[in-house]
């Protein structure tokens, strides 16, 4: 389906003294194998480095934007992300896939951020209503319409972890075992929690549109 936010502004990674792009969806990235092998080795640990901050810089941000909704919150925990990797990826041991591990290092930054705000919001904004449609709506990137519009707003209102399992399951359709791995819970877990978030927005959606 199309997607609901515009298109994000370019703006590279600035983790390493030369940095780049990220690989457009057109292009093939290069292969974990690749990225690794030159992480490894000192001399080309920054060379790998920018090559992983190419490959993956898109999807992380569009996984961390569907949960904190808003561009520039994305862009600022997409920076976090990728420095705790700089920082941990000689710890990284290849037990699980290079994509996996980073995922769980993006969704544990979103969800930590969101669980800050939320700490915020109760104290700040006490008795504010929905306070995540108010974000959603205050965003300029947000561009949609209808179905979409309530689509998102459901989304939005779904507890946080609830939602991420949603949203890797419904825009990126992932494997009910790899999300296993980044959420460290049971497959099954998973599928209740993604059956009872469908529920929501069907809800949601439906009775929006009976009012």
């Amino acid at each position: 389906m199309k997607e609901a936010f515009k298109p994000r502004p370019s703006i590279p990674v600035s983790l390493t003294k030369n940095p780049c792009e990220f690989v457009p969806a057109t292009q093939k990235p290069a292969t974990d194998e690749h990225i690794l092998k030159l992480l490894r080795a000192p001399e080309t640990f920054e060379q790998g480095f920018r090559l992983l901050v190419r490959s993956y810089g898109e999807r992380l941000y569009w996984h961390i934007r569907r949960l904190v909704l808003v561009h520039e919150d994305a862009d600022d925990i997409l920076q976090n992300t990728f420095i705790k990797v700089y920082r941990g990826i000689e710890r990284f041991e290849g037990k699980s896939q290079l994509y996996t591990w980073l995922y769980r290092i993006a969704t544990n930054e979103a969800l930590s951020f969101l669980e800050e705000k939320r700490r915020h919001q109760a104290h700040s904004i006490e008795g504010e209503a929905n306070p995540e449609l108010n974000r959603i709506y205050s965003d300029p990137y947000f561009d949609a319409e209808g179905l979409q519009r309530q689509l998102y707003e459901a989304i939005a209102l779904l507890p946080e972890k609830q939602r991420s399992v949603f949203n890797l399951r419904y825009f990126e359709e992932m494997p009910y075992e790899t999300m296993s791995q980044i959420f460290n819970t049971s497959v099954g877990a998973l599928k209740a929690s993604f059956h009872h978030a469908v529920k929501k927005v069907e809800t949601y959606i439906r009775e929006r549109n009976l009012s």
